[in-house]
């Protein structure tokens, strides 16, 4: 699994001028399933994104996670961050995972970040073309992959 998260102030995601996610002051996570991930990518990702420390603490130093803060979740599935740009002009998606697996993980993860503590989770809609709104706090961004839980940096 692939996460780009960013610290918002705010953010929401729209389908067909429909607001159907919205959150405070908080995480937004887009996310992208590979075709090899599991639930084990599911659990390491929840795991880190709820734990990460990128929220400032009362000295203004990134210390806080979004337990910490008490703040809430904005999940928006987002395959294209399987795109290989290696080759040629368009991104090929062999990579990503086919949509009936991305969506069960997608939807566990969701459900993870729920029963992780998180005071609220709010998503996109799987499969949808949406708007998303953000205002970043920082700005602050970071991307995450599941695959380093199995690389691990030394």
């Amino acid at each position: 699994m692939k996460a780009v998260v960013q610290r918002v102030r705010a953010a929401r995601v729209e389908v067909d001028g429909e607001s159907v996610g919205e959150i405070g002051r908080g995480l937004l996570v887009f996310l992208g399933v590979g075709a090899y991930d599991g639930e084990e990518d599911v659990a390491y990702m929840v795991d880190k994104i709820v734990g990460l420390r990128i929220f400032p603490d009362e000295d203004g130093k990134m210390n806080l996670s979004l337990l910490d803060v008490g703040g809430e979740m904005l999940v928006v599935s987002q395959f294209t961050l399987y795109g290989d740009c290696r080759k040629g002009r368009r991104p090929s998606f062999t990579d990503a995972a086919p949509p009936d697996k991305a969506e069960r993980l997608y939807s566990l993860f969701v459900k993870g970040a729920m029963n992780a503590g998180c005071k609220r989770v709010e998503t996109g809609r799987f499969g949808a073309i949406m708007i998303v709104y953000a205002e970043n706090e920082g700005p602050v961004t970071m991307v995450l992959d599941s695959d380093w839980r199995r690389h691990p940096k030394e």
